[in-house]
């Protein structure tokens, strides 16, 4: 049974300003946690990225006990599910170093061309990957569901939010959320994390962002000449 797993120490640089491991900084280590962890299993960049082949997320969804903190050592899992055509399902659990649960979290990853950006059925390019069931695992994410939105908004994705997919890193998404939402601004403990990546954003590219609030849940959505992704954010009230 192949887990990947990694200690860390929440520094300065992991949290926000109230002390808590920042959204997009969580997101950020479970992206870099499938990217280690697929290395591992020998699926690295030779077989995608130096053949013109990019992973991307499509689905994502996170349920929170608790944010770890500021100067708190943290243990990151991650594991593959059994892929489903063209889908990768994984999963990430994050404990505390005695082994206290603080969150667990499911994605769907799929294989594009880097040029075409059309979808590339792994058995093209030799990608394998076998499942592996902890009985940790949460529901795979599914489409967010949509919710009335107030308020509305444009940003221009800048330079310093591209990745090297060429688009928007989707890490930086929970940054723009979070950026304008309140809830985040007051100091309110996330609970639930719903997102969609329905489709790029590159440099320069000019996003109607929209969000809207029921009772503790924020719905976000951002959009170009189409929907570029949609999101919602449970807060404790």
């Amino acid at each position: 049974m192949s887990i990947y797993r990694k200690e860390l120490l929440l520094r300065s640089e992991h949290v926000d300003m109230y002390r808590r491991l920042r959204t997009s900084e969580l997101f950020r280590l479970l992206q870099e946690a499938s990217i280690r962890h697929t290395e591992e299993l020998g699926m690295g960049r030779d077989k995608t990225l130096d053949r013109g082949v990019l992973w991307v997320l499509g689905l994502q969804n996170a349920q929170i006990r608790r944010m770890p903190e500021y100067d708190e050592e943290i243990v990151l899992k991650s594991w593959p599910g059994r892929t489903m055509h063209v889908l990768f399902p994984r999963y990430y659990s994050v404990e505390t170093k005695s082994g206290e649960p603080l969150l667990r979290a499911s994605a769907l990853w799929t294989l594009v061309n880097a040029e075409t950006r059309k979808m590339v059925f792994p058995e093209t390019v030799g990608v394998v990957i076998e499942g592996v069931t902890t009985g940790e695992e949460i529901a795979l994410p599914s489409p967010t569901p949509r919710m009335t939105c107030t308020h509305h908004t444009s940003f221009t994705v800048p330079y310093s939010y591209v990745d090297l997919n060429g688009h928007m890193n989707n890490t930086r998404f929970f940054d723009l959320a979070e950026d304008h939402i309140d809830a985040a601004a007051a100091g309110k403990a996330l609970t639930a994390i719903s997102v969609e990546y329905a489709s790029e954003a590159r440099y320069g590219q000019e996003l109607t962002v929209s969000w809207g609030q029921e009772g503790p849940q924020y719905y976000l959505t951002g959009e170009g000449d189409s929907c570029v992704f949609r999101m919602q954010l449970t807060y404790a009230e």
